[in-house]
């Protein structure tokens, strides 16, 4: 089927029953892959209950009435991932995909300040055409960055925080002690904490980074799987407890 997954083949944290029907919605092509994102139906309908039915859900989305990113969509199966900023026009309600407890993603509420900034993991930097810097981020969004001017160039696995609005940089966050990781993948996702130490492998994607998450403990995480969030505290909400946070989750 076009168009369509088979429910026990989607990502565990997605917010469907798995036994009582065959097919769910397919994410699209787009900034995040399946694996690492819910497609915008399946938060409408399941997620926020704005609808009971597939066709109400679709109706809701090709009205224009769900904002990703400050953008309106109305694909139905676009796929919204880490750190997008989900904004219900008619309500003003607005989230932020982040991870909770075992959770890859939940959509958490956050004030009407944030709903602008966003954090995006550096994957990629290359030198392009006319002597600038490339910067791909997790999302899929590039960003050139003239490799002559006085802006210092961020490496590979830093962060940037970005004003959604202008798609400037407000802040770069370096993968370096002092600042502030969040898991998003892995056994230790939706753990946090300030980074105290970098074991350097080889290559760099191997190597390990020690959070300090609280209570004298620490915990060793692969930067493949840590995105930074602030330097020595967070910049943006994260939750606080199952009151913030919504999953969907039904199991069957």
């Amino acid at each position: 089927m076009t168009g369509h997954l088979k429910r026990e083949a989607s990502p565990f944290y997605w917010p469907i029953l798995r036994k009582e029907y065959t097919w769910t919605v397919k994410p699209s092509p787009g900034p995040h892959p399946s694996r690492l994102s819910i497609p915008l139906l399946l938060i409408v309908r399941d997620m926020l209950k704005y609808a009971e039915t597939y066709k109400e859900a679709k109706r809701i989305i090709k009205k224009g009435l769900i904002r990703v990113d400050g953008k309106v969509r109305r694909d139905e199966a676009f796929p919204v991932g880490l750190m997008d900023v989900i904004e219900v026009v008619p309500s003003g309600e607005i989230y932020r995909l982040l991870p909770y407890a075992r959770y890859p993603l939940t959509l958490a509420k956050i004030p009407e300040t944030e709903k602008d900034l966003k954090i995006g993991k550096i994957i990629n930097k290359q030198r392009v055409k006319g002597g600038k810097i490339q910067i791909t981020l997790h999302d899929g969004r590039n960003i050139l960055i003239d490799s002559a001017s006085n802006i210092e160039i961020p490496n590979t696995y830093d962060s940037l925080v970005i004003k959604l609005s202008t798609n400037e940089i407000v802040q770069r966050i370096p993968l370096a002690p002092g600042s502030y990781g969040l898991t998003y993948s892995g056994r230790s996702v939706a753990k946090h904490g300030k980074i105290i130490e970098i074991r350097q492998l080889t290559p760099k994607r191997r190597s390990i980074a020690v959070i300090d998450i609280g209570d004298s403990k620490s915990l060793s995480v692969g930067i493949k799987n840590l995105i930074l969030i602030g330097i020595n505290s967070p910049i943006i909400k994260l939750p606080g407890g199952d009151s913030d946070v919504i999953t969907g989750k039904s199991h069957d």
